[in-house]
């Protein structure tokens, strides 16, 4: 079989067993390029691509399987719950206030790179409060999923580390120059927040409540001030060790630094051999998920670099790309990002699409990693799409219906979508 056939069927068969459910994602990156690679000619030769594939992929793996962890033992221990209770508080009666309090406080849980956890949250902080005020439930839905949208482009986010492990790239070369976007990308949401805010203001009032309180904690469940302290630091170094490369400091790889905070988190806050492998235990679900998903994905790029059918597909499509578009393809894929993601699965979008894309980009001048970035100006609009579990939970937390978060968020999400594209053009990350 032709390897550029073989690959493009390839890619439409994944993305047809992903989006039917008929196999789980994992699976389906595994076993779609072992059965197309078979047909196009290939063997046991295939063993050693694969394990090419997945040699790349491991520094992205490993630090997401140790990010999540950490961030979930530090969020167990109550490391926001300051942060929970002063936002509630300072909130108050005003409606714009709350609307603010919302997504800043969105933004921090989402450090977590988990939607579901930054909706359980902020809906538990926020939503008894938005209620009280009588505040239009699409605002706080629409919210939240534009602040988690812009947030699961850090590293441990989840489509980061995709776009990396699918075009074999160092996660940090693929974020760092992605922070002034991402900035400019909160920015709007905040201005959105501060809109609505103002609106709902203008429509209810400032309404006279006691100060709200947030839950109490359970007695013995959250780390005393000293640990707490320790781990802000712990979560402090985390993210300067993150930033540093950007300014020119040296420090250790992503993999090994993540490694590092979640043995000291895990020390700190569980000094008991038989906690600590509970607590393991108890975040092992959520962290394997995912980093099952990149070590599957280096089966997928293995076999598509090593047989031949990436370079083949590149170069039909880049005989298909007229020749004015070819410069500009990554502004091109930005685009296509929006209802690439949407339409598709993540998944299926960086696995499959991207890989195709940054060849025939390579062969215009334009970098991977820039197209890498690119590929994910559309993340905020992706979460609309119903394939995502994590937007089903938001809509049923705070009671809406799916068809009218869609019909109210679409804008703004592709407004976000659209400063972070332009942000991002403009510092120069693609």
């Amino acid at each position: 079989m032709d390897p550029a056939l073989a690959g493009f069927l390839m890619v439409a068969v994944f993305t047809a067993l992903i989006m039917s459910g008929r196999l789980a994602p994992a699976p389906a990156l595994i076993l779609t390029p072992l059965a197309f690679g078979l047909l196009a000619g290939h063997g046991t030769d295939m063993g050693p691509m694969a394990v090419e594939g997945l040699r790349e992929v491991a520094p992205t793996g490993v630090m997401l399987l140790f990010a999540i962890l950490t961030f979930s033992i530090l969020t167990g221990a109550g490391l926001f719950d300051p942060l929970v209770r002063a936002i509630v508080r300072r909130a108050g009666g005003d409606p714009l206030k709350v609307s603010l309090g919302a997504s800043a406080l969105a933004a921090v849980i989402s450090l977590d790179g988990d939607g579901s956890t930054t909706y359980l949250i902020t809906c538990a902080a926020m939503l008894p409060l938005w209620r009280r005020l009588g505040m239009n439930p699409l605002h706080l839905a629409c919210l939240l999923m534009l602040v988690s949208g812009v947030m699961n482009l850090s590293p441990w986010g989840g489509p980061t580390g995709r776009a990396a492990a699918a075009l074999q790239l160092d996660v940090s070369a693929v974020f760092l120059p992605l922070l002034p976007a991402m900035a400019a990308g909160l920015a709007a949401v905040f201005a959105l927040a501060t809109v609505l805010g103002l609106s709902e203001r203008q429509r209810l009032g400032v309404l006279d409540l006691p100060e709200a309180e947030a839950e109490p904690e359970a007695e013995g469940t959250r780390a005393p001030h000293l640990r707490q302290g320790l781990n802000l630091l712990i979560l402090a170094a985390l993210m300067a060790g993150l930033i540093a490369p950007a300014f020119g400091v040296k420090t250790l790889p992503l993999p090994v630094l993540m490694m590092t905070a979640f043995a000291l988190a895990l020390t700190l806050n569980h000094p008991r051999p038989a906690d600590q492998a509970a607590q393991v235990a108890a975040h092992a679900p959520a962290a394997l998920s995912v980093a099952s998903l990149i070590f599957a994905a280096g089966v997928l790029t293995g076999v598509l670099k090593g047989t031949g059918m990436g370079d083949a597909m590149s170069s039909a499509l880049v005989a298909a790309i007229p020749e004015a578009l070819g410069p500009h393809l990554a502004p091109a894929v930005a685009a296509a990002s929006l209802p690439g993601t949407f339409f598709l699965s993540n998944d299926a979008f960086y696995f499959g699409m991207l890989p195709v894309l940054a060849e025939a980009g390579a062969a215009h001048g334009i970098a991977p990693a820039d197209m890498a970035r690119a590929a994910l100006m559309g993340q905020p609009f992706h979460l609309l799409s119903p394939l995502v579990p994590s937007t089903w939970l938001l809509v049923g937390l705070i009671r809406v219906e799916m068809g009218a978060h869609q019909k109210f968020t679409a804008l703004p999400a592709a407004g976000v979508c659209l400063v972070l594209a332009l942000a991002a053009m403009a510092t120069g990350a693609f």
